[in-house]
């Protein structure tokens, strides 16, 4: 099997690659790059190798393959293009790529990873997009409205790919819209753990924490990572009712909290943040109702360009988040903790 990145998530396919103990050959560790520089004038960048990594049946001691090389090339009118650098003629191909922001540009890329491993007569392709884009336009809130993540859904099977691995995908419904294999995989355990510890760390006992939906469709999300956090079933979550404006983007307002969170720790918890519309407010109101301090605990930060200024400016205490989203320095904030899903993605390779 071969493994690919796609240009939004080079790191985490690094990391990925590293639990699965590939070689490190030559002594140039786990990446090999193309040619630095093409020679056209057309060209705007090209990315070496893109961290296009091997990846072959899991042994103990590393995988004897050597890696794999591709190229995306991003031409001056923005177009770009992708080539496969190796031999993948009936071998499994897999390729990690978010959707995330610029979504329209990482959903091509990742379409013309597909339509070049095709055409090489690779055996299957297979996704891995830990942040799956347009999953939030699920549903026709007005007239006329299209529902675009059907229309990605149809683009990814039309390509040609086999199986879609993703994580927290915003309406758990969404994988029924597939017809080829489709798993959504779950970081709120993982998340929910490494809060558990941060607390313990820190002698906070898990009695003076409460969770809190931001919004009644996150309360399931709440019931799975209050299980793993409590490491129980029996616990209580706090719901915010939320009223968003549809003619307007990014505009949310709270409407009223049930439960109770005074002189409580709250947790908010949620798949996904973008603007700050949901958290911000929710973070203001459980302090009004009396709360001691207010986190977070969210899967995806798929920041607008002002997000991260907004929360480090927040009266919220810490952000906890992974890495399904890669962030630019200047997207990162001093309230951040980011957490590697690399272990999660390995273990479910490992298997393949």
């Amino acid at each position: 099997m071969k493994l690919f990145s796609g240009t939004a998530s080079q790191k985490l396919a690094e990391e990925v690659a590293k639990l699965l103990k590939l070689p490190q050959p030559n002594g140039r560790g786990i990446l090999t790059n193309a040619s630095s520089e093409l020679k056209s004038a057309e060209a705007e960048n090209i990315y070496p190798s893109r961290r296009n990594l091997t990846l072959g049946k899991f042994r103990e001691g590393g995988l004897k393959l050597p890696l794999a090389e591709a190229e995306v090339v991003r031409f001056g009118n923005s177009e770009v293009k992708v080539t496969i650098k190796e031999k993948v003629k009936n071998q499994n191909c897999l390729v990690i790529q978010s959707s995330s922001n610029p979504t329209d540009t990482n959903l091509m890329e990742l379409f013309f990873f597909c339509d070049a491993l095709k055409r090489q007569e690779a055996k299957k392709v297979i996704a891995v997009v830990p942040y799956f884009g347009y999953a939030k336009q699920n549903i026709q809130h007005r007239a006329g409205e299209c529902i675009s993540v059907n229309v990605v859904i149809r683009f990814i099977e039309a390509i040609g790919f086999d199986k879609i691995y993703t994580f927290d995908i915003h309406a758990e419904a969404t994988g029924g819209v597939f017809s080829i294999p489709f798993k959504n995989l779950s970081a709120f355990p993982f998340l929910a753990e490494k809060l558990a510890s941060y607390f313990n760390q820190a002698g906070i006992n898990r009695k003076e924490i409460v969770l809190v939906s931001p919004d009644q469709g996150a309360v399931e999300k709440v019931r799975n990572f209050g299980r793993f956090f409590y490491q129980s079933e029996n616990f209580s979550q706090v719901v915010i009712e939320k009223q968003r404006d549809q003619n307007i983007i990014h505009k949310a307002r709270p409407l009223g909290l049930y439960g109770n969170v005074k002189d409580k720790i709250t947790i908010i918890v949620d798949d996904m943040v973008v603007s700050g519309s949901t958290l911000i407010p929710a973070i203001d109101l459980c302090l009004e109702k009396g709360a001691k301090d207010v986190y977070a605990a969210v899967i995806h930060h798929d920041f607008t360009s002002d997000a991260p200024k907004k929360i480090q400016d927040s009266r919220l205490i810490k952000f906890f988040t992974t890495n399904t989203i890669a962030l630019a320095e200047r997207q990162r904030f001093e309230k951040l903790e980011e957490y590697s899903i690399a272990p999660i993605i390995a273990k479910e390779l490992s298997n393949l």
